[in-house]
């Protein structure tokens, strides 16, 4: 059975699936067609068994579906709004600091406080 989110969840789904560039770089893919995983390792250069652990985490998030098609599976984008809001998100201006990638929760050091 579908439910329907609520805006925190979609938004965790959305920062989960952004947070792997492969899978990004799958979004990316689907946004411009449906596609076979055989032709989504291939275009992305990765092995198919990698492939289908990105393509879970993209289905789990709720962002693809998978369409069968006879013997074969087709994934594309569960919604065509995303694929609007993905050229939204590419297209944001982003302020940054430095050069330096955004670090994950686990090198995010504290931000120290003044001395009062």
């Amino acid at each position: 059975m579908l439910t329907i989110a609520s805006e925190v969840e979609v938004l965790a789904r959305f920062g989960r699936a952004l947070a792997d560039p492969i899978r990004c770089r799958l979004l990316l893919a689907l946004r411009e067609a449906p596609a076979h995983p055989s032709d989504l390792a291939d275009r992305l250069g990765i092995s198919r068994t990698r492939l289908s652990n990105h393509l879970a985490c993209l289905r789990d998030c709720g962002l693809v579906v998978a369409v069968p098609v006879g013997r074969r599976t087709r994934y594309e984008l569960a919604d065509d709004r995303l694929g609007h809001a993905l050229d939204d998100l590419r297209a944001a201006v982003v302020a940054v600091e430095s050069e330096r990638a955004c670090a994950g929760p686990a090198s995010v050091a504290s931000p120290r406080l003044p001395a009062e």
